[in-house]
């Protein structure tokens, strides 16, 4: 198997583990309000998502960021929390389509902690020089965008038939897939590490 199909399904991987399942339920929380005429949107939202993510990575490989991991293991779900709220809070207004440019610039910063989450995995099975980790870290990205655009798609698919088969009004697609994700979060936050250091 060649190197970059290693690192590209090693990116398919983080984001399909059923066991860190985190990555889809963000994914699942950014897509909900949306259908497939909002391709182009959605797109850049995954995208800015895997930026942010690369990004978090880049630095963390080079050490010029370094997280405590259980910090970052709290901030992934509330950064899923948030998301889902935002959609329960924005149904039916006007003025989501005017606040686009912050839910692009809050996916990015959202993209960078989840990025964070991965990288001491990252690094471990990274290894060798500081100039063989930039190439393995963008075919490692092309994997997440490649699994992030499955996910998307899969969750509009998923929304078409609730709404098109199951007569389900968008409204109401929203306010239980949001709520569901929430249900699953909750306990995520309240059974982090971090609260039994106090």
């Amino acid at each position: 198997m060649s190197e970059f199909l290693i690192y590209f399904q090693i990116g398919l991987q983080h984001v399909l583990d059923i066991h860190a399942y985190d990555h889809v339920l963000f994914l699942m929380a950014l897509v909900i309000p949306f259908t497939f005429k909002d391709w182009k949107r959605i797109l850049l939202s995954v995208t800015l998502f895997t930026l942010g993510h690369t990004t978090a990575l880049l630095l963390s490989v080079y050490e010029i960021l370094v997280v405590k991991v259980n910090v970052v293991e709290l901030l992934i779900p509330i950064t899923i929390l948030i998301t889902a709220f935002f959609n329960l809070f924005t149904i039916g207004k006007t003025n989501r389509k005017e606040s686009l440019n912050l839910i692009f610039l809050i996916t990015l910063f959202f993209g960078v902690i989840h990025g964070l989450g991965f990288s001491n995995y990252f690094k471990t099975i990274l290894g060798g020089s500081s100039n063989s980790k930039l190439v393995p870290l963008l075919e490692f990205a092309l994997g997440i965008e490649g699994a992030q655009i499955a996910v998307v798609f899969a969750v509009l698919i998923v929304a078409y038939v609730t709404q098109s088969l199951f007569k389900f009004s968008k409204r109401d697609w929203i306010l239980v897939s949001s709520a569901f994700i929430i249900g699953v979060v909750v306990p995520m936050i309240l059974e982090n590490e971090i609260w039994n250091q106090y």
